[in-house]
């Protein structure tokens, strides 16, 4: 039984889905390819996700504004989602407190 067999009921959600919860960006995908790929495992894998597109700083020399998809998962649901991203190979981010 693959993965999309296990859970028919999750997938990418809209904003209002979550209300006013707060949400924890996991990942920006700076390529279309990338965005669709993690928005098939996320969906797989039964993770609830939220994605919109946002501007991030890019370049080292010549620093500019680009678009990307920004994932945003709930608090409880942030380990499952590393743990598929890492299992297909995406690099999750994570922030360190300050």
């Amino acid at each position: 039984m693959g993965g999309r067999d296990k859970i028919e009921s999750v997938m990418r959600r809209e904003a209002d889905f979550f209300e006013d919860r707060e949400m924890d960006l996991i990942y920006i995908a700076k390529r279309l390819k990338d965005a669709l790929r993690l928005e098939g495992v996320l969906t797989e894998w039964g993770v609830d996700y939220a994605v919109e597109t946002d501007t991030y700083s890019g370049g080292v020399i010549f620093r500019h504004q680009r678009v990307g998809a920004f994932f945003y998962v709930l608090p409880e649901a942030l380990e499952q989602a590393r743990e598929v991203m890492r299992q297909h190979g995406f690099k999750s981010l994570e922030f360190q407190p300050q």
